[in-house]
């Protein structure tokens, strides 16, 4: 029996098997595979380059502070994505409606976390790449003075998810799962100052409290509010490592980071939502920590990290029976890899993970737009030829 994408996520998370394996993107910035699957004026999220000229409107922060708190604009950007998703039989798509421009500056914008963003265009084609340039914020008085600090109990939040839920059900024909996506304790925090900074910050214990206690309230809540009005899974975005290692010691992420994400996956199990956390480079060390901690799946388990022992494989054997993994193809692969290296691979993760539910399959990061168009389709082609249940898949 055919499902449609919602049931076949929650079933496949809840370690049962349903009508194929799932797939999802973190990103998916290549307009060009956009294009290829919309036509000629397709887009990955919609008219996100022409923010670098905003600045020159007169008015123009005070101007979108009142539009964004608008349902239909708040929930447009990611219609097109979600859109693009269910021509390429993706099954879960997450939005960040938290994110939020506080004010636009020449090629870009401070958002509602302090970090300094610039429209950057991909050479060769017109995908459009948001880069992060660094921290707004020198001092922790600049943080306290800030006036953007994103609001959980922002109406416009809950708007756009509602909206995005209709989208999904009266537009997708369900077939993509729209679920709302929330920045977490460390990634946004940290990139708000700078990673110098924000160093000089963690040896001040009670400012580094108060930093991360303000991003675990503002998650909690908005999982909360979420979980509340039938989200049945949230998506926490919150890089916690780099290739070689992570951003703090295991020490200080069980003092400031685990205690929230514990209250924050079991705000969302009261309401039987999932909660879903995608952090990039190496979180080995804690692993364990955030399976305990209630974290229903983990993206995107990337592949290139310097430490062995964080392999999608040895981590399934260790917690495989009590969390699900949604990734992990290189992206580096899927770029510069041979055909026969990705299909292979991405056999390998369906034949070894996705036998009784538990596995999603998606890149270990994003689909970018150094990915090659046929290189992408080598994964609908693997998901479409062996992604069915039950798994069969050849050696």
């Amino acid at each position: 029996m055919t499902m449609n994408a919602e049931t076949r996520v929650l079933k496949t998370i809840e370690h049962k098997e349903p009508d194929r394996v799932p797939a999802c993107e973190s990103d998916f910035s290549s307009v060009t595979i956009a294009k290829h699957y919309l036509g000629p004026k397709a887009s990955t999220y919609g008219s996100v380059g022409s923010i670098g000229k905003l600045y020159l409107i007169p008015g123009i922060n005070r101007m979108m502070k009142i539009i964004m708190s608008r349902t239909v604009t708040g929930a447009a950007p990611f219609k097109p994505m979600a859109k693009l998703f269910r021509a390429v039989k993706l099954d879960l798509f997450s939005a960040f409606i938290e994110l939020r421009p506080w004010k636009f500056i020449k090629g870009g914008f401070i958002d509602n976390f302090g970090r300094i963003n610039k429209i950057e265009t991909y050479p060769g084609d017109d995908s459009i790449i948001v880069g992060y340039h660094g921290g707004y914020f020198n001092t922790m008085e600049d943080y306290e003075n800030f006036p953007g600090h994103p609001d959980p109990n922002d109406p416009g939040f809950l708007k756009s998810f509602l909206e995005l839920k209709k989208y999904q059900e009266e537009e997708l024909n369900n077939e993509v799962f729209i679920i709302p996506a929330i920045y977490g304790l460390m990634e946004a925090t940290w990139e708000g100052f700078g990673i110098e900074t924000f160093s000089r910050i963690l040896a001040k214990p009670k400012q580094a409290k108060k930093l991360f206690d303000d991003r675990g309230k503002c998650t909690l809540e908005l999982t909360k509010i979420y979980a509340e009005n039938e989200a049945k899974a949230v998506w926490v975005y919150d890089d916690y490592g780099y290739k070689t290692g992570m951003f703090m010691s295991p020490r200080n992420y069980r003092k400031y980071v685990i205690p929230w994400m514990k209250q924050i996956c079991e705000a969302a199990h009261k309401q039987d939502c999932k909660l879903i956390l995608h952090s990039c480079g190496d979180i080995e060390p804690i692993f364990g920590d955030l399976v305990e901690a209630g974290v229903d799946a983990f993206n995107p388990i990337e592949a290139t990290t310097a430490n062995s022992e964080y392999d999608i494989f040895k981590l399934n054997e260790r917690f495989g029976a009590r969390t699900t993994f949604i990734g992990n193809i290189a992206p580096q692969m899927l770029s510069t890899g041979t055909k026969e290296d990705i299909r292979e691979y991405s056999k390998k993760l369906i034949r070894e993970l996705a036998p009784g539910g538990g596995f999603i399959f998606a890149s270990g990061h994003s689909i970018n737009p150094a990915v090659p168009l046929e290189n992408f389709q080598i994964l609908l082609d693997v998901r479409e030829k062996y992604g069915y249940y039950p798994i069969n898949v050849p050696d």
